[in-house]
């Protein structure tokens, strides 16, 4: 059944299991055979790609001739809270791939990861066996040594042994949304502060104001979490940096970021306070692409993923030729 996006977008709901649904965003001129596969971040609804109009990521890539596949997690409950980092992986995003692939009828995707949904992504590709054609990450934390933002705390969890962790923490829970805002908040206060800075220097400009506040709902809007899902995230990325020393197992099959192999492109953000551009970069020196290239934009977290209508100019000179 065909429904109407916040910005006006005809979508269409063409895979669902669970609380996930996959969303087929159709294309009036089709330009490209290879389809765009979007992953976002478990943390945040992934209303901020398709905000308001001219403010539309989605829409930038549907009016470039893009067919666009987004792929939402949804609001998990109390049943789901034993879903694991395996199970986001396995169970949701390959399955959701093959299904894109089906749906489309294309022979490879471009695979785009948002800020954590970009981990998946990089774990997805690393064991895909459908074929990805193009893998981009956008602030996406991929090594987990260092953080601007949370390096003390990363300090002392190292330190601390893993059964004190389990004891001290209730993993076999689900994580509430009000808990997980917290969590953000602690992690970015004061930069939670700056978008109302923003709002009173610009009181006086309604249209500034209502992109704000429809942002700043965007912004509330976090999810609860699986219990399992955060101890993975916490104990085998955090803790124990898996993933970036090739020693994470998803499927009994070791996460290898070397058997990464399609065109790369990952773009951070030079001003993103929450993941620093030494946890995005290193996935550039461990995969094994030909064509891989590392962007450093000058905006911040969310800014890399706000869209004036069209396709940013980095975006258009690589992407289109790849696809």
């Amino acid at each position: 059944m065909t429904q109407i996006s916040p910005t006006g977008l005809n979508r269409n709901p063409v895979w669902q299991l669970n609380k996930t649904t996959l969303w087929y965003y159709p294309t009036h001129s089709r330009k490209f055979t290879t389809p765009l596969f979007l992953i976002y971040s478990p943390v945040n609804k992934p209303d901020i790609l398709d905000l308001i109009p001219g403010k539309s990521v989605i829409g930038s890539f549907v009016n470039a001739g893009f067919e666009v596949y987004l792929l939402e997690f949804g609001e998990p409950g109390y049943e789901d809270k034993d879903d694991s980092l395996e199970d986001y992986v396995a169970k949701y995003v390959q399955k959701a791939a093959s299904r894109t692939l089906l749906h489309s009828k294309a022979e490879n995707l471009t695979v785009i990861g948002y800020c954590l949904g970009g981990t998946l992504a990089a774990i997805y590709a690393s064991i895909a066996e459908k074929k990805i054609k193009n893998l981009i990450l956008y602030a996406a934390p991929i090594d987990f040594e260092e953080s601007n933002v949370y390096s003390k705390w990363l300090s002392e969890l190292r330190s601390a042994d893993e059964t004190d962790i389990n004891q001290m923490t209730e993993w076999s829970r689900l994580i509430s949304a009000s808990e997980v805002k917290a969590g953000m908040r602690l992690l970015t206060s004061p930069v939670y502060f700056s978008p109302y800075l923003a709002l009173l220097g610009r009181t006086d400009d309604q249209a500034y104001i209502q992109k704000w506040i429809r942002f700043n709902k965007w912004a509330n809007s976090y999810l609860p979490m699986p219990g399992a899902f955060v101890r993975d995230i916490v104990l085998e990325l955090a803790k124990k940096n898996s993933l970036i020393k090739g020693k994470l197992s998803i499927m009994n099959r070791k996460v290898k970021l070397k058997n990464i192999s399609c065109n790369l492109l990952v773009i951070c953000g030079e001003d993103d306070q929450l993941v620093s551009e030494k946890q995005s970069r290193p996935i550039i020196e461990h995969a094994s692409s030909k064509d891989k290239t590392f962007l450093l934009s000058k905006k911040g977290h969310t800014g890399v993923t706000i869209s004036e209508g069209q396709l940013p100019e980095f975006l258009d000179k690589w992407l289109p030729p790849r696809s």
